[in-house]
């Protein structure tokens, strides 16, 4: 049995562990984008809490792992046929998607065995289907081809992946939370795709001795006995788990008043970010933030925490200030709410 290292052992980069679970409560947030250091955890995060998040009915034998309450073209079609859909639980997809995959790999294909030995054209689904409903990660997403970019562009604002080729015409879900990591000395991620991320994160190699030390530590136990160190972590996961189910039950009843919007609006206008999705991200991050700390309505506090990774990435380039994105938003955040 394969074990996952829990999301409750991870030390520090408490940013991007919150930025992780803002998502999974909220996916309309947007994926979430973690730019940093190799070796920081960043993997093993997103591993992790798919694996602590709560499995999901999907419909037997569903290419797409779609719910039964919500059935995709392809589970209507059975219904309509007269077949019952029945339904099970399932793992919360995590599915990677490397540098070198070809857009077949991606978004699918004719199923070349069926038609060679069957005469049938049918769709064989690609990675996109595979993360309907789960995490798509993407590992020096920055390094990631154009024609994927474009791909992915269209498939995270609609929601659906369209293949027309090969005499096939296929439209199924694919709705996923995208998690993209990468390092920015390698190159600059396309606009267009940097827009896609609802949350941006940076991560960094701990700086002192004492949390360098924990982190191998809990690494090295897990690795000698893994199914031991899960156990010795339960109570924590089993504990955090049930949060995340609260926090998603009760996101939607979460109160964003006028005073919340008009903070998030003079926020996004101090620092200049581009466009209106900074103003949107905010309050989702928040109301997600908010719902996870048992709060009714979203404030300050909520706002504050979440306002960093939610518009560092979005902010119009200032030849006349060379100080980063990040300091940049903090500064603002400071006139704003005090220091």
């Amino acid at each position: 049995m394969a074990f996952t290292f829990p999301f409750s052992a991870l030390v520090g980069q408490d940013e991007m562990k919150l930025a992780i679970l803002i998502a999974a409560i909220d996916p309309s947030v947007g994926g979430v984008l973690v730019f940093g250091d190799r070796g920081t955890g960043k993997s093993t995060a997103v591993r992790a809490l798919a694996a602590l998040l709560p499995k999901m009915n999907a419909v037997v034998g569903c290419a797409y792992q779609c719910d039964p309450v919500s059935p995709c073209a392809d589970c209507r079609a059975r219904l309509a046929g007269g077949s019952a859909l029945k339904s099970h639980k399932v793992a919360v997809p995590v599915v990677d998607l490397p540098l070198g995959a070809t857009e077949d790999r991606v978004v699918g294909a004719l199923d070349l065995e069926k038609a060679l030995a069957h005469g049938v054209k049918a769709f064989e689904p690609g990675l996109l289907a595979r993360a309907n409903r789960g995490f798509l990660y993407i590992d020096e997403v920055n390094l990631l081809e154009d024609h994927l970019v474009d791909l992915l562009i269209d498939v995270a604002a609609s929601g659906e992946n369209v293949v027309e080729r090969e005499g096939l015409s296929v439209r199924h879900p694919a709705r996923f939370v995208l998690v993209g990591s990468g390092n920015p000395e390698e190159g600059e991620l396309r606009p267009q795709l940097l827009d896609r991320f609802g949350l941006s994160v940076e991560v960094r190699t701990p700086g002192d001795v004492v949390t360098r030390v924990e982190v191998v530590r809990r690494r090295d136990r897990f690795e000698r006995d893994p199914e031991a160190f899960v156990a010795q972590w339960q109570k924590e996961e089993e504990k955090l788990r049930r949060r995340i189910v609260k926090a998603r039950e009760r996101v939607t009843s979460v109160e964003a008043g006028d005073a919340a919007l008009e903070r998030a609006a003079t926020l996004c206008m101090a620092v200049g970010t581009d466009g209106l999705r900074g103003e949107l991200t905010l309050i989702r991050a928040a109301r997600a933030l908010a719902a996870f700390e048992g709060d009714a309505a979203v404030g300050d506090v909520h706002l504050r925490r979440v306002a960093t990774p939610a518009l560092r990435h979005r902010l119009r380039r200032d030849p006349l200030d060379e100080a980063g994105s990040t300091v940049r938003v903090e500064r603002v955040l400071a006139e704003q709410f005090g220091a």
